[in-house]
């Protein structure tokens, strides 16, 4: 489903993307569209393992932008007022989808 939120509603995303990063709009599909691909792949036995790896690397990934929203809190997401402790919540969050990843390596 998020993977689907990065297509569908774009926009929201533009607010959470470093300065630094190039190609926001790029970024943000590609990502997107990475997280669904990914997720199909844990379905099947043959490619979970590597789902499962390339997902832990991909949140891994994204820890610059959690970094920068707690930077950037308070902020707007979308609907959605981020505060600094939402923004710090969100951080430990990406730790434990990288050890629910890492179970499905596992298995």
């Amino acid at each position: 489903m998020a993977g689907i939120n990065h297509i569908i509603s774009t926009e929201v995303y533009y607010v959470i993307m470093p300065n630094w990063l190039p190609g926001h709009r790029f970024l943000i599909y590609l990502s997107g569209l990475i997280e669904i691909i990914l997720g199909i792949l844990l379905l099947f036995p043959k490619t979970r393992k590597q789902a499962a790896l390339l997902i832990i690397l991909m949140l891994g990934a994204f820890i610059p932008a959690h970094i920068y929203m707690i930077e950037k809190a308070p902020f707007m997401l979308g609907d959605i007022q981020i505060t600094s402790f939402i923004a710090w919540i969100r951080l430990p969050f990406q730790l434990l989808f990288m050890l629910w990843a890492a179970y499905y390596y596992k298995t």
